[in-house]
């Protein structure tokens, strides 16, 4: 796949599922807005996508948020496996502190095999974090905050998101996907 087509794959998933479904209250407002910045890792190993990790660090840290919020770091092909990913993770969290962002920038991960500790692999709660690539979400604690301080009982969006998807169902959520005949 061209980055072109990951970025346009991750766009799809963005605007059908995490807005579409309202999964993040948040979500469309920075969309909206082209505050979301899209950059496909083409790296060829974990240590690259670290240094990958690190520029966009660097770079979300030093922009504007008026310009750019927040961050979207997908890989299509490296850590297909969602353990291989969620260990990553450990070295991921530790890149923002290396880079002194701790409070300041947050990583959330979506995976296309997400599995929430406790939970079958077909639950459809894991589809909450379900992307069509491994992808770092780089997030400002700043923006996270001032979107939580206006959205009343942010702390239930998690079960509402679980309830919205169980309702839909698999082939509600098969649905989304599918393309219209041409």
């Amino acid at each position: 796949m061209s980055e072109d087509d990951v970025i346009a794959a991750t766009r799809e998933w963005l605007e059908k599922a995490v807005i579409g479904l309202n999964l993040c209250p948040f979500a469309k407002a920075v969309y909206v807005k082209n505050q979301v910045r899209f950059v496909v890792s083409t790296a060829r190993s974990l240590d690259g996508w670290l240094e990958d990790l690190d520029r966009e660090l660097d770079f979300l840290a030093a922009a504007d948020p008026e310009a750019i919020d927040t961050t979207l770091l997908i890989h299509p092909t490296l850590l297909p496996d969602f353990l291989d990913f969620n260990d990553f993770l450990q070295l991921a969290e530790a890149a923002v502190d290396e880079h002194e962002l701790e409070g300041v920038i947050q990583i959330a991960s979506f995976h296309p095999q997400f599995q929430f500790e406790g939970t079958a692999p077909d639950d459809l709660g894991n589809y909450t974090n379900r992307a069509p690539f491994p992808t770092l979400h780089l997030l400002r604690e700043a923006s996270i905050e001032r979107a939580v301080a206006v959205f009343p009982e942010a702390e239930t969006i998690y079960q509402r998101n679980i309830e919205t998807l169980e309702a839909l169902g698999q082939a509600g959520w098969n649905a989304l996907w599918a393309k219209p005949p041409k």
